[in-house]
């Protein structure tokens, strides 16, 4: 089950079928399955409070994931900022749907396992999201 929530903005997924879908199936590519994931859309505010909050850090960020996973099983919470996806967007040059699709991948890669700490890491996590991009276009 994937489900689309917002917290403190206005914001209306576009294709959330096919979106659910692509999500589920870099899951299951992955050699995972999906068990339970929510992708919460919020505004920096509302991300910084819970980068704060849950994590002690005190800067904006685009993403963070919450990890439920037990074994194979994926489930967590994606909270995406759209204030930074959007400013991310303008400043890679990016389209914002594209940026936002990247941040999701991100967040559920880090659920099968991924990690992004060190700069190899960040470069086959990068990799992995132009992947599974380059599938939903």
């Amino acid at each position: 089950m994937i489900y689309f929530f917002t917290e403190d903005i206005t914001f209306n997924l576009s294709q959330k079928q096919q979106t659910k879908f692509w999500l589920k199936l870099l899951v299951e590519n992955e050699g995972k399955e999906l068990k339970a994931l929510s992708v919460i859309f919020c505004s920096d505010a509302y991300l910084l409070k819970i980068n704060r909050q849950y994590l002690q850090h005190d800067y904006y960020t685009d993403v963070i994931t919450f990890d439920y996973t037990e074994g194979e099983k994926i489930a967590g919470d994606i909270f995406i900022s759209l204030d930074t996806v959007r400013a991310n967007a303008v400043a890679y040059k990016q389209v914002f749907e594209k940026e936002l699709f990247r941040v999701m991948a991100h967040g559920v890669l880090h659920l099968c396992g991924y990690d992004d700490k060190t700069p190899s890491l960040r470069k086959q996590m990068r990799e992995k999201e132009n992947f599974y991009l380059a599938r939903f276009s």
